[in-house]
């Protein structure tokens, strides 16, 4: 029983070594994140930024494509709805959130 005795303070004796791996790895896990903010979760928060705007510009007339497809012409703005033509005298309700994007006038008359 003796023999394991020596084996166990070798063991602990390795403490210098650790403490450089563990600063190794702190610092390995900021460089991850770091590298996940800058691809990921920034150009999220830019393209949120971009649609609040977008929403926030929405204006009678303009002419909008919705996350479903629908393309129409803004008649009525709400404070969360909007009110589009998508054909002569066929109006709808969709939400603001769900325009994607604003398209050049006269686009819906090509269509």
């Amino acid at each position: 029983m003796n023999f394991l005795i020596p084996l166990a303070h070798a063991q602990a004796g390795g403490g210098g070594a650790e403490g450089g791996s563990a600063i190794y790895s702190i610092g390995m896990i900021v460089v991850f994140f770091a590298i996940m903010f800058f691809l990921v979760i920034r150009p999220q928060m830019k393209r949120q930024k971009e649609h609040k705007k977008l929403i926030e510009n929405l204006a009678k007339g303009n002419e909008i494509i919705t996350a479903g497809g629908v393309a129409g012409r803004i008649r009525e703005v709400g404070e969360n709805f909007l009110v589009v033509e998508v054909a002569k005298d066929v109006e709808i309700r969709v939400q603001k959130s769900s325009v994607t994007s604003v398209v050049p006038k006269g686009t819906m008359d090509s269509l």
